[in-house]
């Protein structure tokens, strides 16, 4: 049922409430703007008033409370001056001492164009919402053909949706596979170091409890949210008003979970956001399970299956890499080559099993006895391969030296009810004192070591 405001002289006449009343308008009357502007709402659906009340002191403070509200203007006279004014709104209709037919005829005009205007205007909205929402789609898709860093990823991603759904700050937290926690992953925020050691067990605070049920979450208030714990609030020093908490699934299983804080309105997330959000998580959970599956893939080509050390596609690579590097600062590269003694009898007196994890041990000790730029290699094997950058043949040697006695002195596999002494052979190369290529590197290094395997083996041999 309609709602009219009649106001002013000309527009109060009994004839027209009793016009408006018989087809089931609901109708007020007013004499001044200044009644008018203290219940003024969006509750009323049309206006008409007197166009001589744009002499009141009130008028300027009622056209804006009015703007939005069809109007007529009803003039006694047949002189519109004055009107300009009225018509800088839209749907207003000037109109000179109209009968009650024509009057009531042109309410119901105006009340069907404003119906048809907040269509289109609607339309309009979401036009905009999936014309954006489309273009989101197709960075993403640009985005997944273009980088495979899942940090860099997941930040471009979060901050489209951020700016769709006018969010402060993002955070994402992505499922460990082994313990089964929440792992803080990426966020937005200033104080991102303070909670890259962040963790949540599932079930725990908001993000907890969406990973644990799969099921997203508005909260227009965390204040009143039992769940909310507010440990990242305390680590970033910041506080959350309201929150917008989604699982990434992918085939019913929960990788992780995006969180979004605080509307830059002011306003709390609402159901419309939250539609929204789950059009676009979607993409988002593929792109983290596409990254994540070629991060995994990358790094099966680098490193080895059982030691986890690179493999020798990655030490090639690397050989490249610090030769040329030494060649433009005109510093040295040394290699040194291992080979575990009489390692075939421990495989055959005790099986390859046994045999794999002295590997692996051993693995982990030459990585001890290594500074951070050293790379270490299992080249075929029991044969590892190191690369020492910038490093002098001499140093080198020494460094060689430190690791033969390293593994003198270790009993191995001691965890295991085994205690073996093992010894091993060192040779040593450097590139430019004792090789001019990658290939001769290697070549004059692997020699080294097989003359002390074929002498006295448990020494060093270094090309100097």
């Amino acid at each position: 049922m309609p709602k009219i405001f009649l106001i002013g002289r000309s527009a109060i006449k009994n004839e027209y409430e009793d016009g408006f009343a018989s087809i089931g308008f609901t109708v007020s009357t007013y004499d001044s703007l200044e009644k008018v502007n203290r219940i003024l709402d969006d509750n009323v659906d049309l206006l008409i008033a007197d166009r001589k009340l744009s002499g009141e002191p009130a008028f300027r403070t009622f056209l804006h409370l009015a703007k939005a509200i069809p109007k007529i203007v009803i003039s006694d006279t047949y002189n519109f001056r004055g009107f300009a004014p009225w018509l800088r709104d839209v749907l207003t209709y000037p109109l000179h001492s109209p009968p009650v037919n024509e009057l009531l005829y042109f309410a119901k005009r105006i009340l069907r164009e404003r119906t048809l205007f907040t269509e289109a205007t609607r339309l309009k909205r979401e036009m905009q919402s999936l014309q954006k929402e489309l273009s989101f789609f197709k960075e993403v898709s640009r985005d997944l053909t273009s980088s495979f860093e899942l940090g860099t990823l997941l930040a471009r991603i979060m901050e489209r949706a951020k700016s769709m759904i006018k969010a402060e700050a993002w955070s994402v937290f992505l499922v460990d596979q082994e313990t089964g926690e929440l792992v803080f992953e990426r966020t937005n925020t200033r104080k991102a170091k303070n909670v890259q050691k962040v963790r949540l067990k599932i079930g725990e605070g908001i993000a907890g409890w969406v990973a644990r049920e799969g099921i997203p979450v508005v909260v227009p208030d965390v204040s009143k949210d039992e769940r909310f714990t507010g440990k990242i609030d305390k680590s970033v020093l910041f506080q959350t008003k309201s929150m917008l908490c989604v699982p990434m699934i992918v085939q019913q299983q929960v990788l992780g979970v995006l969180e979004f804080v605080n509307k830059t309105t002011g306003e709390p997330f609402n159901r419309e956001d939250l539609d929204l959000l789950l059009r676009l998580v979607d993409l988002t959970a593929v792109a983290v399970e596409r990254t994540s599956l070629h991060q995994k893939m990358t790094e099966l080509a680098l490193t080895d299956d059982l030691t986890k050390l690179f493999n020798s596609r990655y030490l090639n690579r690397t050989i490249d890499i610090e030769i040329q590097r030494a060649t433009r600062y005109k510093t040295s590269v040394s290699l040194i080559f291992m080979d575990i003694d009489h390692f075939k009898r421990i495989n055959d007196e005790y099986g390859h099993l046994i045999g794999s994890k002295v590997l692996v041990e051993m693995g982990q000790l030459l990585l001890k006895s290594l500074r951070a730029v050293d790379i270490v290699a299992r080249y075929g094997g029991d044969e590892f391969v190191i690369v020492l950058p910038q490093t002098t043949p001499n140093v080198a040697a020494l460094i060689a030296e430190r690791m033969r006695k390293s593994i003198e002195q270790t009993t191995f596999l001691r965890k295991e009810g085994y205690s073996f002494k093992l010894t091993a052979s060192f040779g040593v190369a450097s590139y430019p004192e004792s090789a001019r290529s990658k290939e001769e590197l290697i070549k004059i290094a692997d020699e080294a070591m097989y003359r002390v395997k074929h002498q006295t083996r448990n020494a060093v041999y270094a090309i100097v």
